[in-house]
């Protein structure tokens, strides 16, 4: 009898201890389930306000359009100045940046000399051998074959067209244009800057356009490493940069700033803008009224028609995703 009622306390302690392992287990798949509904849950709603903030910075795009067309039929009218160079509005649902640079604040990538290309290069960063390589290709891609254009593809899986540039990213298919170059990247701040401790320096796409300038460019727009390629001295361009931060500047008060800045001050004008590109950074209002941390960006290149057409303004491209302030 005792030995029976040893082996009945064993079973009795095996069952428990099977028990107590299917209650682990069960515990660990019910953690388990739960903090995968709660990683779903949350990436369901990160994608939802992603969706809402896209949607409200093209809200933004819509906005300034508006605001822009009617500063160009109204001047002297509320709301935006035709020479806005940045854009705030504040919505229920949250806030928008808009940033307005005119395409008449860029070279013309069909048109501008290799000169001017290797400056600017430079003013972007690249070595002088470097520069001057990039500068003849880019030379190169856009002249018909065989009217003594250099042909610098090294073996790349596509031929040049020898033909103009119809959109500027075309440019990332020239020799030695590298994404950094052409969209830009983020430097180490200088050690005695108090701001943030990465930098963005500007690339191609912020200085070259199919529908840049050929002639003057507008001074209120201009990338400083623009202002480089046409001329000006370092000194200038940081003396120009800071005046027009203040407010931009108008043509008699340009005129009189570029007294004395020669031949390549005579590059610069006021106006011109007809076609813009607007880049909007969209942040939701949180329940609690803060802003979100996420943002959603998108872009839009405008053209402002003359009077007569069916309409006023042309959307000649969309991006849905851009880079911006």
């Amino acid at each position: 009898m005792g030995t029976s009622r040893r082996r009945g306390a064993g079973q009795g302690g095996s069952a428990l201890l099977a028990v107590l392992w299917v209650s682990a287990a069960l515990a660990a798949i019910a953690f388990s389930m739960s903090s995968t509904v709660r990683g779903e849950t949350e990436r369901t709603s990160t994608s939802l306000d992603g969706v809402r903030s896209e949607y409200l910075a093209a809200g933004g795009i819509w906005r300034a359009t508006d605001e822009l067309l009617w500063a160009v039929q109204n001047p002297n009218g509320p709301g935006l100045r035709r020479d806005a160079a940045v854009a705030n509005f504040t919505f229920p649902s949250g806030v928008v940046r808009v940033d307005i640079v005119p395409e008449a604040a860029k070279l013309n990538v069909n048109m501008a000399p290799p000169e001017e290309i290797y400056r600017l290069l430079i003013a972007l960063g690249q070595d002088p051998a470097r520069a001057r390589g990039i500068a003849l290709a880019i030379a190169g891609a856009r002249s018909p074959a065989g009217a003594g254009a250099p042909n610098l593809s090294a073996t790349p899986s596509f031929s040049a067209r020898h033909a103009s540039f119809e959109e500027v990213e075309e440019l990332l298919q020239v020799p030695g244009v590298t994404p950094d170059l052409f969209y830009g990247t983020y430097l180490p701040s200088p050690e005695e800057s108090q701001g943030p401790r990465l930098t963005r320096r500007p690339g191609l796409e912020d200085c070259l356009s199919v529908f840049g300038s050929t002639d003057r460019i507008d001074a209120n727009g201009a990338a400083p490493a623009v202002l480089a390629a046409i001329g000006l001295s370092p000194d200038l361009i940081n003396a120009l940069v800071e005046r027009r931060r203040a407010a931009p500047l108008t043509q008699g008060q340009l005129s009189d700033f570029m007294r004395g800045g020669g031949v390549a001050g005579s590059r610069l004008r006021v106006g011109g803008n007809s076609i813009v590109t607007m880049k909007a950074t969209g942040r939701l209002r949180l329940q609690n009224g803060q802003l979100s941390d996420l943002r959603r960006s998108v872009g839009a290149q405008v053209k402002f028609m003359p009077p007569g057409y069916d309409s006023a303004i042309h959307i000649l491209r969309w991006y849905d995703t851009i880079w911006s302030n």
